[in-house]
């Protein structure tokens, strides 16, 4: 059983995921790159680590986020998740695969203002607009802005193209009226280029900063501690897949066809859920360290995917990647949607 999500993703500041190292060039803090087209990315693996810390604070379920202390139970939204590791029995693979986090839409300064830059092919294979555009070539660009002069893109100036612009779809899984007139603002500011002009745009047009370490004995400027580094700037829109696998045997924590009862009875002194039989309930009312409810609700959930999201959800408070205290990281969850054939229940 596995099923397919995609997430839709705002960056709400500068975010760094650094390569764990210096190099020589441009800065000294580089950060994580597609080796083919070298365009930035969220890594999975970073991905999956803030998300399983956030969900670990959202159940209640510190102990669970780390390497080790995990509570191993099939009741357990982070060990049935994301799987757990133990010395005696070897531990359970996680129910879910977190990919990259891939750039679908870059903001760029421009004459005409801010910009959103893409490509057809991106938007195609994404599903936001149905056929390709062959004709497009390096140099050029299509825009749904009225501009029929040159235009530049930070420093690089392009010219426009005699193709037309293509009709970008809505994006699937927005609620929020908000977010939805965000997307038709930017869509209404959107310049389509090739792929392979749009990693030139995107590689010059990141966010550079420098800094000086402080000596905590001083509080002063450490000499010869000055240092650069990059980050993808707020207001990128960025794409990222998450697949559930489900291959265990046997009940699982939630039903499949119907949302979970998440109330539960006592009955000769135990607990059991007021639903099929042979399903566990969460939070585990025996275990008064895990809050039912966050801000009135209770936290429930019915599959792994309701703890990515849970967890994905509290990155727009506490962040992601590297330089979290200089004010970078925050990135907000938009939507998320299943692609047609993407898989089933």
């Amino acid at each position: 059983m596995y099923e397919l999500r995609r997430y839709l993703l705002l960056t709400l500041d500068p975010v760094h995921v650094g390569t764990g190292g210096y190099r020589l060039g441009r800065v000294d803090l580089s950060i994580a790159r597609e080796p083919g087209t070298r365009l930035p990315k969220i890594p999975g693996t970073s991905l999956s680590g803030a998300i399983r810390q956030y969900a670990a604070y959202r159940y209640g379920k510190l102990t669970c986020a780390g390497q080790k202390g995990h509570c191993t139970q099939s009741s357990c939204p982070i060990c049935y998740t994301f799987g757990y590791a133990t010395g005696e029995s070897g531990g359970h693979q996680g129910t879910v695969s977190i990919f990259d986090a891939h750039i679908l839409l870059f903001p760029v300064h421009s004459m005409a203002g801010p910009v959103w830059v893409s490509t057809p092919t991106r938007l195609h294979d994404w599903g936001l607009i149905t056929q390709r555009q062959g004709g497009l070539k390096d140099g050029e660009f299509v825009t749904s802005l009225d501009w029929n002069q040159p235009l530049n893109l930070g420093w690089l100036m392009l010219t426009r193209s005699s193709e037309s612009m293509p009709t970008i779809g809505n994006v699937e899984g927005v609620a929020s009226d908000q977010t939805k007139e965000a997307w038709a603002a930017i869509t209404k500011r959107l310049i389509l280029v090739t792929d392979k002009l749009f990693s030139q745009i995107v590689n010059s047009n990141l966010e550079v900063r420098t800094s000086v370490s402080i000596d905590p004995e001083t509080g002063a400027a450490e000499e010869r501690a000055l240092f650069t580094y990059e980050a993808i700037p707020r207001a990128a829109w960025l794409l990222c897949d998450v697949v559930q696998d489900d291959y265990r045997e046997g009940p699982r924590p939630w039903p499949n066809d119907r949302p979970v009862t998440r109330q539960a009875v006592k009955q000769n002194d135990t607990w059991q859920e007021n639903s099929p039989a042979g399903r566990p309930i969460y939070p585990d009312p025996q275990n008064a360290e895990q809050p039912a409810k966050e801000d009135g609700r209770e936290k429930g959930w019915r599959r792994p995917l309701d703890v990515v999201r849970a967890g994905l959800e509290l990155a727009e408070l506490l962040g992601l990647g590297g330089m979290g205290t200089r004010g970078f990281g925050r990135v907000r969850l938009i939507a998320d949607w299943g692609p047609q054939g993407g898989g089933g229940r």
